[in-house]
C-alpha cells in the first residue's frame, strides 16, 4: 500500500477513534454536593458506558463560570442546587430547550416557562429547632416574626449559601426589595448568627449556640433517619409565607454542548423512577415527578404552603447579591 494511502487510513482511524471517545463523554458542572450525587452518577456511567467528568463547586460560582466561558465552556450540562442559578443561565441565553416529553414529567411549578431547565428534586425551606427545648407555642407563624426581641441572638442563618439567597430572591418577589431589605437589617440588628452552611447551622442548634435555624428540610430528615433520637425538628410557617419556599435542584443543557445526546440521556436518567427513589430515600429530598405514591401527597402539601411564586422569578440573583452586600451580609 502506498505511503499516501497509509497516512489517509491512519488519519481516518484516528479521527474515528477520537470521535468515539468524545461521543462516550459528558462534562457536568455540578453545584450539588459530591457526597450526595456521586452514587447516582456512578450508576449512570455503569448503565450507559458514558464517561462522566464533573466539576464540583458552588452553584453560583459555576453558573458565573459558564457565563464567562461562553461558547468555549467545556460544560455539557449544569446541575444546579437551586432555580436561581439556572435562571441566571437562561437570562444569558446559555441553555438549550428540552423536549416536550421530558418537560411533561414534572408539575408546571417545577420547570421554567422557556422549557430550558427542569427540577430533578425538591427541597423545602424550613425553620429548624431543638424540640427538646422549644415548645410548639414558641414557634413563629411567619419568617418575619424572627425579628421580634424574643428571638434575639437565637437564630442561625447562612447568607452566603445559594439556597438562602434563593429564599431572599423569593422574598423580594413576594414582598418587594424594601420589605426584604428591612427584614435583613432587622435580623442583623436582632443578632442573627451567620454560619458557613446548613450543616453548621444544625450543629450549632444541637450544641446550644442557637435555638433556631433557617435551612432546608432534607438535612433534618436525613439526620433523623440515621438517629431516631435526633433532637432537631422542622417547622413550616403559615401558608404562603416566603419562609416555606419550595426550591429545586435542577438541570439544564448548556447551549454550546458538544455532547447534547449524552446530556439528554443524563436528564432522562435523573427523572426515571429509580433515580427519583434515590433522591427520596438516600438524599431525603422530594421527588420532582409524579406517580410515586406517598411522595405525591407530600409534594402536594409543600406546594400548597409554599409562597405563590414562579421559580423563573428566582433568576435575579444579581439583585439579591447586591441587596445582601448593601446590608453587610456579603
Amino acid at each position: 500500500m502506498p505511503s499516501y494511502f497509509k497516512k489517509v487510513l491512519l488519519l481516518f482511524t484516528f479521527t474515528l477513534f477520537f470521535t468515539e471517545i468524545l461521543s462516550a463523554q459528558l462534562t457536568i458542572y455540578s453545584g450539588r454536593n459530591r457526597a450526595l450525587v456521586e452514587p447516582i452518577v456512578t450508576r449512570f456511567e455503569q448503565e450507559t458506558g458514558i464517561n462522566v467528568r464533573i466539576r464540583y463547586g458552588g452553584t453560583t460560582q459555576l453558573a458565573v463560570a459558564i457565563i464567562e466561558e461562553g461558547r468555549r465552556s467545556p460544560a455539557d450540562l449544569f446541575w444546579s442546587q437551586d432555580a436561581g442559578a439556572l435562571g441566571a443561565l437562561q437570562n444569558a441565553a446559555m441553555l438549550r430547550s428540552l423536549p416536550d416529553e421530558i418537560i411533561a414529567k414534572t408539575p408546571p411549578q417545577l420547570r421554567n416557562s422557556e422549557s430550558t431547565w427542569i427540577a430533578t428534586s425538591g427541597r423545602a425551606r424550613v425553620l429548624a429547632y431543638q424540640h427538646n427545648k422549644i415548645s410548639e407555642a414558641e414557634l413563629p407563624s411567619s419568617v418575619f416574626d424572627l425579628t421580634d426581641a424574643r428571638f434575639r441572638g437565637r437564630v442561625g442563618w447562612s447568607p452566603a449559601n445559594a439556597s438562602f439567597q434563593s429564599f431572599v430572591t423569593a422574598m423580594r418577589s413576594v414582598k418587594g426589595d424594601d420589605a426584604t431589605r428591612l427584614w435583613l437589617r432587622e435580623m442583623v440588628q436582632n443578632g442573627a448568627v451567620a454560619y458557613n452552611n446548613n450543616n453548621s447551622i444544625l450543629q450549632a442548634i444541637e450544641a446550644g449556640e442557637v435555638d433556631f435555624g433557617l435551612t432546608n428540610h432534607y438535612y433534618i430528615d436525613r439526620a433523623t433517619a440515621s438517629n431516631p433520637d435526633y433532637p432537631i425538628s422542622s417547622h413550616y410557617f403559615e401558608e404562603g409565607d416566603p419562609g416555606n419556599l419550595l426550591n429545586i435542584a435542577g438541570v439544564g443543557i448548556v447551549q454550546s454542548s458538544r455532547n447534547q445526546e449524552n446530556a439528554l440521556r443524563f436528564v432522562e436518567f435523573l427523572l426515571n423512577e429509580s433515580s427519583q427513589q434515590f433522591f427520596m430515600n438516600d438524599v431525603f429530598e422530594f421527588a420532582s415527578t409524579t406517580g410515586l405514591g406517598d411522595s405525591d401527597r407530600m409534594l402536594e402539601f409543600v406546594l400548597s404552603i409554599s409562597p405563590e411564586i414562579n421559580l423563573d422569578n428566582l433568576r435575579d440573583l444579581d439583585g439579591t447579591l447586591r441587596l445582601l452586600r448593601q446590608v453587610g451580609l456579603l
